[in-house]
């Protein structure tokens, strides 16, 4: 590490044109290819799945995207004449823009069942050429503009579908712009230094720009999730600053002690770069632990999510050094230069709140580590009641005219009418074709039932299609029961004594299944990630306890910050003041990716913290002075990374997009509360009531280890350790 600093030291000018090549070349390779994202996260070999797949290949014609026009007024009818003369217009209009294959209204032959029976409602199916996945963002926004202009004199239109939902797009680079901001006041008043305050904000925004780029162009190769490239970006703009904090902060250690430039960098990068890339290598094996799962879409964003921290983490220990050495001494404030001019050092004083709060933990470890856990505990309480389901349209915020649209349909129409089911049954045989031909009967004497419509066949009758509309919302736990009662109960006993096989598909059959593959992976998942980073903790520092406690501690946050985003999402505590619409189920794969990054981000507080105890401990075998010690001299830079990442995390908030607002509301609160409860409260008053069985490790086990050295310390001291036979291994 000491040689690659100075060589970066000295090669300032080479470094600096390769990270700008690099960011310049991959953004203009993206620019060439465009992008590639997925909107499908469908889980194959689920009944759902298979039903889906069944229905495109026997239906082709059903393979575009299906949206909705609705249209509706308060006083009057629908078929009034005035009404009906404007609407037809208008469907005719927007039947001949470009990329709309059908648009089939309620006023021809047949589509007595697109107006509600109170006469106030009517919707007209649109159909376009393309999945949403392909359509362009230009041709929906002229259908929802033609549309929208028929509106007036009473007539209210509004559309719906995951088309037109294309319009909505989130907030480009707003958060991002507020999170930076945010985070470039919290450096400068660490700092104290323009020139150090630009540095970590530099790093971070090369490494993320040239991930953004990289993410975009690993779209062609494999499935990554539409959300991917923000999620990406909201963890590496979070970490990238972090990372660069940590070695500006022990770099400005080295200059106020009278090292040179040179000397300074090179020292930072040495002991906080190792930390670093532990810190980011927990990340990514945190992250990768996704791949465990075996979800196409999931693993694109473990990939994309984990090429954002590389490149962090190698922008911390390549640009960052080059770019110190260009500011020079300007890494300190003017003040702290002067004094340094004067007296040829800067001390800082070993007294102040850190150390005050360090010795108030260390005189009541019991009280406090207590209080902190009740508080823990107490934010965790909503989690027992987490609802995994995926959000629809009517969780849009209530100004979109996609949740107006789904507010009209379900008024109208009846709450099940905006989540259908669709069962596609494989007619092999004559008693196949004649009992999915009694199947609609069965069906509309089932309770849950709303509406029953088919059966509609294929070409050759091989495949049958009847769509069921439930009495109970998309999202209702009634209708989860409906499609086990579905499929368990009315339908085998339906097909008793024939081959028929009928598939339950559709939104809630969906969202089921997706659930419960996810939760059915989460113990091998949890252990994989779980068990990486504490063996990571034990080669690191030769304890039992301390890798334990990391993964205790990380539940813990974890289930907290689940508790907050229940509340807030699933609760609808505040959702709608925020902008985030209506309440509504907890994303099935957010779990996963939360799990994942809390557990590297936690990790992360617990390297910097302990490295520093252990250090210590190390040194002089007590373990009060090393936990007093370890958090007075770390719990202002874990309170000011802390700070940073809050501030970009909770600006994802204003993104627009409900997935990443979870994360961000679900990432700023568990980073909170980790830094601010966990490391600098609980953390310590468990290590302070533990006292030397915290570093403990069995005799046997001490011998087979190899050492792994995340910090070393600033300065030798004391005597050198006996040489033994154990592999040593270096970050």
């Amino acid at each position: 590490m000491t040689a690659l600093a100075r060589w970066c030291l000295r090669r300032r000018l080479v470094v600096l044109l390769l990270w700008l090549a690099a960011l310049a070349g991959t953004a203009a390779a993206a620019g060439l290819v465009g992008s590639a994202y997925s909107t499908d996260y469908a889980v194959p070999g689920t009944e759902s799945g298979r039903a889906g797949a069944l229905l495109a290949k026997a239906f082709p014609d059903r393979a575009g995207d299906a949206d909705t026009l609705v249209w509706h007024t308060g006083d009057g009818s629908v078929r009034a004449t005035a009404v009906r003369t404007t609407m037809t217009h208008t469907l005719a209009e927007v039947a001949k823009l470009p990329g709309v294959a059908h648009v089939q209204g309620p006023y021809g032959p047949g589509g007595g069942e697109q107006i509600s029976r109170d006469g106030h409602t009517a919707y007209a199916s649109l159909t376009f050429r393309s999945s949403p996945d392909d359509l362009p963002a230009s041709q929906v926004k002229k259908v929802v503009d033609t549309a929208k202009r028929a509106a007036g004199h009473g007539l209210q239109v509004e559309l719906g579908g995951s088309g037109i939902a294309l319009t909505q797009s989130p907030h480009d680079q707003l958060p991002e712009a507020i999170g930076v901001v945010a985070a470039a006041v919290v450096l400068f008043l660490a700092f104290g230094s323009l020139a150090a305050t630009l540095l970590p904000i530099v790093t971070a925004l090369a490494a993320v720009g040239t991930a953004a780029s990289g993410i975009s162009l690993l779209g062609h190769v494999m499935t990554v999730a539409d959300f991917a490239p923000m999620l990406g970006m909201l963890i590496g703009l979070g970490v990238g600053i972090d990372y660069a904090l940590f070695i500006v902060t022990r770099h400005r250690k080295g200059l106020r002690a009278g090292l040179s430039v040179q000397e300074a960098a090179e020292r930072a990068v040495t002991v906080s770069g190792r930390a670093v890339v532990f810190a980011g290598a927990t990340v990514c094996i945190a992250l990768l632990g996704m791949l465990t799962l075996r979800l196409g879409f999931l693993n694109g964003v473990a990939l994309a999510a984990s090429l954002t921290v590389v490149l962090t983490v190698a922008a911390s220990i390549t640009l960052l050094p080059a770019l110190l050495g260009y500011i020079g001494m300007r890494a300190l404030g003017r003040r702290e230069r002067r004094r340094l001019a004067e007296e040829g050092t800067v001390t800082v004083p070993g007294t102040g709140p850190a150390a005050r709060w360090a010795g108030f933990v260390e005189r009541h470890p019991k009280l406090l580590g207590a209080a902190a856990a009740a508080v823990m505990l107490t934010l965790a309480l909503p989690t027992l009641g987490l609802h995994l389901g995926t959000s629809d349209q009517g969780n849009d915020p209530a100004t979109a005219t996609t949740r107006k649209a789904y507010d009209l349909l379900a008024d109208g129409f009846g709450p099940g009418f905006n989540g259908p089911l669709t069962l596609v049954g494989s007619l092999d045989s004559a008693p196949d074709r004649l009992a999915f031909d009694k199947l609609p009967q069965v069906l509309r004497d089932t309770p849950g039932v709303a509406q029953v419509s088919g059966p509609d066949f294929d070409g050759g009758h091989a495949t049958g299609v009847i769509t069921v509309v439930p009495d109970s919302a998309p999202q209702s736990q009634r209708t989860s029961d409906l499609v086990s009662r579905l499929r368990t109960e009315v339908l085998p006993r339906a097909a008793d004594g024939t081959s028929l096989r009928v598939r339950v598909g559709g939104v809630t059959a969906g969202y089921d299944d997706f659930a419960e593959v996810i939760v059915g992976k989460l113990p091998l998942f949890l252990g994989a990630v779980i068990g990486l980073g504490s063996v990571l903790l034990l080669l690191a520092f030769r304890s039992i306890g301390i890798p334990l406690k990391a993964a205790l501690m990380n539940l813990v946050a974890v289930s907290a910050s689940f508790g907050i985003v229940v509340a807030v999402f699933q609760w609808g505590w505040g959702s709608e003041a925020l902008g985030l619409g209506r309440a509504g189920p907890i994303e099935p794969f957010l779990p996963v990716i939360m799990v994942s990054v809390l557990f590297g981000l936690s990790m992360d507080y617990q390297v910097f913290l302990v490295s520093r105890m252990y250090e210590e401990w190390q040194r002089t075998g007590d373990n009060r002075r090393a936990v007093r010690v370890g958090l007075t001299e770390t719990s202002r830079v874990i309170n000011s990374a802390a700070v940073i990442m809050i501030a970009v995390f909770g600006a994802f908030v204003l993104s627009g997009d409900r997935i990443i607002a979870m994360f961000g509301i679900g990432l700023a609160a568990a980073v909170a509360l980790d830094a601010f409860v966990l490391r600098t409260l609980l953390v310590p008053a468990l290590m302070h009531l533990l006292g030397g069985a915290n570093w403990w490790l069995p005799a046997w086990l001490e011998r087979r280890l190899p050492r792994l050295s995340i910090e070393p310390p600033e300065e030798s001291s004391g005597p050198a350790p006996a040489a033994d036979d154990r592999p040593s291994v270096t970050v």
